[in-house]
């Protein structure tokens, strides 16, 4: 049991400290345009962050899929196959990186649109938007490299990335702000500057402690039918489930900006509550991808069902710990990302929801990241249009009495729904039911 913890802990930590780097930079981009004077500033970063969001989540399955099918490879042991994965998944991030970039124009737009915020919002969101697209070939490459290391066990290597991205991008952000006056545009400008830097660092990295495997290198045989379709079996339904994912939060927002720049930006302060935590808990869902690939690779029940229900404890851990303090601290923590008063006072009426999202989401979160290294991919697929569904017919039938809270309850029992939903699929998290065919 000592070991277990020891091994899951080598591999969280890094994530955790990679990944609260996100929230927390999300949360200074906030407090930085939360000081430029204006209340739209907020509610434009907002929908501004939510539409790279929608964009990045969907090509997320680069990372995911990525990071399962890797850590099964390594736990068979075959390092050229390791690396004919990578190769892959480049080979995706660069296509889609320069269609996103070529379609910039009408994708903008039409985000912009469907947001449907107030005429000061957008164009702010506009300026923020046309700057931070011009970052897309490095983020969407970092998916790729990030899941990769994770699938090869390697937590510390996206740890140390993300640190050296962050830290440039919080430098960055401050000088075209305040030093050259650019506005909003200037935080999306060194979200640019920082992930180049990242993708600099990833390849750095890679041939300091991979460059053996250069001898595997083999575009065309990284590129054969079969594997190619797998590759793309899996990922589709990663794909569909994401996108799902990337609707609800989406109109999360979308809602939200439909009662005013006032709940707009409460609601996306409350939701940096949020994804402090699920940042936090996605580092033993991480973890979860690598030790639950790996074992199924090497095919050990045991270490798998040992794994599995360690895991749960510390994710229920970290939720408690997180619903203790907001509880305790959720004005101080609101505080440091604006001054207004008028937006304390509304989040005073919605704090509950913010603070009960961890104990909704850790178990849901956690699972995704078993099902991701079991690349049982359709049990995600298939239980998220279940929730989704639910999620909107829930909002449309209650918003006319409730308000703002039908966005936050349709919101959390959309949490809870996918959380019960994948026990009852997986019969409890079972490691017969989670290894491929069942054997």
């Amino acid at each position: 049991m000592q070991e277990m913890n020891r091994r899951i802990l080598q591999l969280a930590i890094p994530n955790i400290i990679s990944n609260i780097t996100i929230p927390l930079l999300g949360m200074i981009d906030t407090a930085i345009v939360g000081r430029l004077g204006e209340t739209a500033a907020i509610g434009a970063i907002g929908i501004g962050t939510t539409i790279f969001n929608m964009i990045y989540w969907t090509c997320g399955f680069l990372r995911m899929g990525t990071s399962g099918i890797t850590a099964q490879a390594y736990g068979a042991r075959d390092l050229r196959e390791c690396t004919h994965i990578l190769v892959r998944s480049m080979t995706v991030a660069v296509v889609l990186a320069v269609l996103l970039v070529l379609f910039r124009r009408p994708i903008g737009t039409l985000a912009l649109r469907l947001m449907q915020g107030s005429e000061g919002a957008s164009r702010l969101a506009a300026d923020y938007f046309f700057a931070r697209i011009w970052a897309a070939p490095a983020s969407i490459s970092l998916f790729a490299t990030h899941g990769w290391f994770i699938g090869m066990q390697n937590s510390k290597t996206p740890m140390v990335v993300s640190l050296i991205s962050n830290v440039v991008n919080i430098i960055f952000s401050l000088l075209f702000v305040f030093r050259y006056d650019m506005g909003i545009a200037g935080v999306a400008w060194g979200t640019v500057v920082a992930q180049y830097a990242g993708v600099a660092a990833s390849w750095i990295f890679w041939g300091v402690n991979y460059g053996r495997l250069r001898k595997y290198v083999d575009w065309r045989a990284s590129m054969r039918l079969k594997p190619m379709l797998q590759f793309f079996h899996i990922n589709k339904d990663i794909f569909l489930r994401t996108l799902c994912l990337v609707a609800a939060y989406t109109f999360f927002t979308a809602a939200s900006s439909r009662f005013g720049d006032d709940v707009l930006a409460t609601n996306t302060l409350l939701m940096q509550l949020f994804t402090l935590f699920s940042y936090m808990s996605d580092g033993f869902a991480y973890a979860a991808e690598s030790l639950t690939g790996r074992y199924i690779g090497a095919r050990n029940h045991r270490g798998l069902r040992e794994a599995i229900g360690r895991l749960i404890w510390w994710s229920l851990g970290i939720a408690l710990l997180y619903v203790a303090v907001y509880l305790v601290g959720w004005r101080s923590i609101l505080s440091l990302f604006t001054d207004s008063e008028a937006i304390i006072e509304t989040a005073r009426h919605y704090i509950g929801w913010g603070i009960v999202i961890p104990l909704a989401g850790c178990i849901p979160f956690l699972i995704d990241g078993i099902l991701l290294g079991a690349t049982r991919t359709q049990m995600l697929r298939n239980t998220m249009f279940i929730a989704i569904a639910c999620y909107f017919a829930l909002y449309y039938g209650t918003v006319a009495t409730l308000g703002n809270n039908a966005v936050w309850l349709a919101f959390v029992s959309f949490i809870v729904l996918r959380g019960v939903l994948l026990l009852i699929v997986t019969r409890n998290l079972s490691p017969d039911r989670l290894m491929p065919d069942g054997k």
